[in-house]
């Protein structure tokens, strides 16, 4: 089975599709999905298909959603090669005490194959690794063709899971963009930075990796101006100054030379007070 999540949902086992057009039974195979080879539980399927008040008929009706989606199993392990083992909708979508489970057979999951190559990508860059880093966490951003789950109606269950896919793809890119920043790649960032500072307006990372890529390519007065436009976005919309880290870094663009900043100020929290670490 191949499981695509990082975009739009598509589910294949054997080449031909399993994924619904139905909202409804669509949450059920994301929702599954999302947690292949694991127990998905009714409670968690009927919380996110209908909230905290479901119907009556809410077990019932998600029944009948799981045996619509072994009906488009079924027809899909006709294609099963004639020497593999016999298998049934109910080996690959399976019943377990409490829940359901969606059995991927090892098969592809671009989750799991984005989570290793990030990991791979963080502990490269932990290790100093700038060039292997910056190529892993490329590699692993490059499996992502949109929102995640974009295409799919989204109740409580999957808008959390969305939102923390979202925030690993976001620290990914920050570090990618971090390594590619230390390894002198300044001019080819301007471009990308420009469009994530756009999208990500009160990002502070972002804001200041685009101040510090605009500084070095002798665009100073630019890269103030990006500063300014946080400040007014970050007062404007969630009433904060920009953090210490933040006009320090803008600072330091008023008083020095390019060549006498930091590589690379990547922005943390400790004690609520979020301040700059120098890689």
């Amino acid at each position: 089975m191949d499981i695509s999540v990082l975009g739009g949902l598509a589910v294949r086992e054997n080449g031909v599709s399993i994924t619904p057009t139905a909202p409804k039974p669509r949450q059920v195979l994301a929702l599954l999905a999302l947690h292949a080879d694991q127990v998905v539980y009714v409670s968690s399927l009927t919380e996110e298909l209908w909230g905290a008040a479901p119907p009556r008929s809410a077990r019932a009706t998600l029944q009948t959603y799981v045996l619509q989606l072994r009906e488009m199993i079924t027809a899909a392990l006709a294609h099963d090669a004639p020497d593999a083992p016999p298998r049934t909708a109910k080996d690959v979508l399976v019943t377990v005490p409490g829940g359901y489970l969606l059995n991927t057979s090892g098969g592809s999951s671009d989750v799991r194959e984005f989570e290793a190559l990030a990991g791979l990508g963080h502990r490269a860059m932990d290790a100093g690794e700038l060039p292997a880093a910056a190529r892993q966490l490329r590699e692993a951003l490059s499996l992502w063709t949109g929102s995640a789950l974009a295409d799919v109606r989204r109740g409580t269950q999957l808008t959390m899971e969305t939102r923390r896919l979202e925030e690993t793809r976001l620290c990914a890119l920050d570090q990618r963009i971090e390594a590619d920043l230390r390894l002198g790649r300044h001019r080819e960032l301007l471009g990308e930075l420009s469009v994530l500072v756009s999208l990500h307006h009160t990002h502070e990372t972002l804001h200041g990796q685009f101040m510090l890529a605009l500084h070095r390519s002798g665009r100073r007065t630019e890269a103030l101006e990006v500063y300014q436009r946080l400040r007014r976005a970050l007062v404007r919309e969630l009433g904060l100054e920009p953090s210490v880290a933040l006009r320090r870094l803008q600072r330091s663009i008023l008083m020095t030379n390019p060549e006498r900043l930091p590589e690379s100020p990547a922005f943390a929290t400790h004690g609520g007070e979020r301040v700059a670490r120098v890689g």
